[in-house]
């Protein structure tokens, strides 16, 4: 797809030769209100913008979008009314209130090719954020792609800042709604395309543009350097597994930060065979690698004072004479060892040897994601990822998850389902025998791989990372490209912070 042109109003929106102009509407108090900046909009009907919308029965609530002829009395031909949900007492809105209605207006706007909105006077990064998200599509594969595209949006400008400042965050929020959309491209290339080598081939390609070091180890590499969680799993396939290491070095780094993400380009289940039912979405199950890849990408293009090097395990889970079975044993990178008992568990496995290499470059903090249990769907849904790891560094970037809208709940790691993991062969299993506290588990599992001393966090994201239903707000259908959001405001806030 063509991501709209966005560009920041040089006039009055009221002016703007455009087809659409999109404002925002809220629940406030008892009725419908309009958001701040429709003044104007409001003024060319009159005043009775709320009355007329009210009529057609918007009432402001999320993800609604209510449209209004002109009639003449604006240059563009509709008004598009995008809700966005109950305001607080004082009449404000969230940065995620107003990013869900720019994307729904996005997917809204009809015959529209051009419009412009008042959304970004009250969030120019949420709006800018929600229009290029919302308006996605991956037609890559459609021979007849019809789908209409938004051509471009002109942004009216907060009250306050100055137009430098206004660029400088039109700049940055792009570049971030471009990292999610790279993600979700990745997630939403069917694996016969996107298999180990030719995700690495992919991810080298953008890691050069962006002029960052690489490092790719194939299966001879990786036999040679003992890398036996990533063997294992990838040995059942033709497609060989990679491990692929990119480098940031930002200037004056204060810093460096560890990124890893699971990359499973397809997962059976291998011998431990998942139901056919659904299987087709495991293409998703490098949603994690996907987000780590566009996430040190995005870190060079904003130019963060760090170092970020991301470590990346390629792997297809298949079932073949070649496959690994339960009850193998598995030396893994670093030299501890684990019996496996499900083959279907097999994130963890390639996990484990990228985290120890990744904490060999010394990183002061270390940041993991991966679509890795069905447990955590079970426990939080399809919109709430579960975060782990140490405990403060744990708790920081489960709020900042928050803070950007993708959401994310902080979970504990339990003393006691350590023993649930010991092995009568090996250091220890790659599951426990038992259902309960799948997700924090594996978090226990992956803590066995993580020096005590480095601050690390988990995001176990197998829920909100594909959206298999109705897009909402900015989410698209397929690959939603969380975590890289939150990814890059926990970088941001490392580099300013520490």
């Amino acid at each position: 797809m063509t991501a709209p042109k966005l560009a920041l109003a040089t006039a009055p929106v009221t002016e703007a030769p455009v087809d659409a102009i999109v404002i925002g509407t809220v629940q406030h108090g008892s009725g419908l209100a309009l958001a701040p900046g429709a003044e104007q909009v409001d003024a060319a009907f009159d005043g009775a913008l709320t009355e007329v919308l009210g009529a057609l029965g918007a009432t402001g609530k999320a993800d609604e979008v209510v449209k209004l002829p002109t009639l003449g009395r604006l240059p563009a031909t509709v008004v598009v009314a995008a809700g966005l949900g109950k305001a607080a007492a004082d009449g404000s809105v969230t940065a995620e209130q107003v990013r869900r209605a720019a994307g729904a207006a996005a997917r809204a706007t009809g015959s529209s090719k051009r419009a412009a909105t008042t959304l970004s006077a009250v969030d120019l990064q949420a709006a800018v954020e929600g229009f290029l998200l919302g308006s996605y599509t991956f037609s890559a594969y459609k021979s007849d792609a019809t789908e209409r595209e938004l051509a471009r949006v002109e942004l009216a400008a907060p009250a306050g800042g100055t137009a430098k400042e206004h660029r400088a965050t039109l700049k940055a929020a792009t570049a971030i709604a471009e990292a999610v959309t790279t993600a979700r491209d990745f997630i939403n290339t069917p694996p016969n395309d996107l298999y180990p080598a030719s995700f690495a081939e992919r991810a080298v390609a953008l890691a050069k543009d962006a002029g960052l070091e690489v490092e790719v180890l194939d299966e001879k590499a990786l036999r040679k350097g003992g890398f036996g969680g990533i063997l294992g799993v990838g040995v059942g396939s033709a497609r060989q597994p990679r491990l692929v290491r990119l480098t940031y070095r930002g200037p004056r780094a204060r810093k460096k930060v560890a990124l890893v993400g699971k990359g499973i380009t397809f997962d059976t289940g291998g011998i431990s065979i998942k139901p056919a039912g659904g299987m087709e979405a495991m293409t998703s199950d490098m949603s994690g690698a996907a987000a780590v890849v566009a996430s040190v990408v995005l870190a060079a293009k904003l130019k963060y004072p760090l170092e970020v090097v991301a470590t990346v395990p390629m792997a297809e889970n298949m079932p073949s004479g070649a496959a690994y079975r339960p009850g193998d044993v598995l030396t893994m990178y670093g030299g501890k060892t684990v019996e496996v008992l499900n083959t279907d568990a097999e994130g963890r496995l390639i996990l484990a040897d990228a985290m120890v290499r990744a904490a060999e470059d010394d990183p002061d903090y270390l940041i993991e994601t991966s679509t890795l249990t069905g447990a955590q769907v079970v426990a939080l849904g399809n919109r709430t990822a579960g975060i782990m790891g140490s405990d403060e560094f744990r708790d920081r970037v489960a709020g900042i998850a928050r803070g950007t809208g993708e959401g994310g709940w902080a979970m504990p790691l339990p003393e006691e389902l350590r023993a649930d993991l010991d092995s009568r062969l090996a250091d220890l299993t790659n599951v426990t025998g038992q259902r309960w506290g799948g997700m924090l588990a594996a978090g226990v599992f992956l803590r066995e791989f993580v020096p005590e001393d480095l601050p690390w966090a988990h995001l176990d994201v197998a829920g909100p990372a594909y959206n298999g239903g109705a897009p909402w707000g900015y989410t698209t259908k397929g690959g939603t490209g969380l975590p890289v959001r939150t990814i890059a405001a926990v970088l941001a806030d490392i580099a300013a912070n520490g």
